[in-house]
């Protein structure tokens, strides 16, 4: 009788879980890392464990380094409540997003909380990506950007837009602008 090694599905979720972090399809991290487009779909799957000299190119081309990813604390599936200071930081200069439920597996949306410093924005170029996004901004004014049409928005105002057109976004008041937002990254 032979018996098939039972393939890492530790490696598969945090894989997993490093992407959806970072709000990347699959397609997006394979692209970025210089893989074939089927690789991180394998790997997330189960159906393949890759070697150590290619999870350290896939990991390299998120910017995560090996020990980190063997390190993290993978939470249990269970968890349905989401403390403040629990949520990974997403953001830089002068942008806050932090991730509700960065450890759940085989979530549909990614949740964020967003925070815009005075004069910050989501980047010089504008985004581009698969999925749909919404937000609703709670405090500040943001100005939205999509496609070319710019609106700013103010508390209670909402967006909601298909993420393959370009977008950015910027704070336009003299205040911290504060936005909950929902995307929807294209595969998981």
């Amino acid at each position: 009788m032979s018996t098939t090694p039972t393939p890492d599905l530790e490696t598969a979720r945090r894989l997993r879980l490093i992407r959806t972090s970072k709000g990347l399809s699959q397609r997006e991290m394979a692209r970025l890392a210089g893989v074939g487009s089927g690789t991180i779909s394998q790997i997330e799957s189960g159906s393949t464990q890759p070697s150590v000299a290619l999870l350290k190119k896939i990991l390299a081309g998120v910017d995560v380094n090996l020990g980190f990813f063997f390190s993290f604390e993978l939470k249990n599936e269970d968890n349905f409540f989401y403390p403040h200071n629990s949520m990974r930081d997403l953001g830089s200069h002068g942008v806050a997003y932090l991730l509700v439920a960065g450890d759940r597996r085989n979530r549909k949306l990614q949740m964020l909380i967003e925070e815009y410093g005075v004069a910050a924005d989501s980047g010089r170029g504008a985004l581009s990506h698969e999925g749909e996004e919404c937000g609703v901004v709670i405090e500040g004014r943001l100005e939205v950007t999509v496609d070319g049409q710019s609106r700013i928005l103010g508390p209670g105002d909402a967006y909601y837009f298909s993420s393959i057109l370009p977008h950015r976004f910027r704070n336009a008041g003299d205040g911290i602008c504060k936005v909950v937002s929902a995307c929807t990254p294209s595969s998981f």
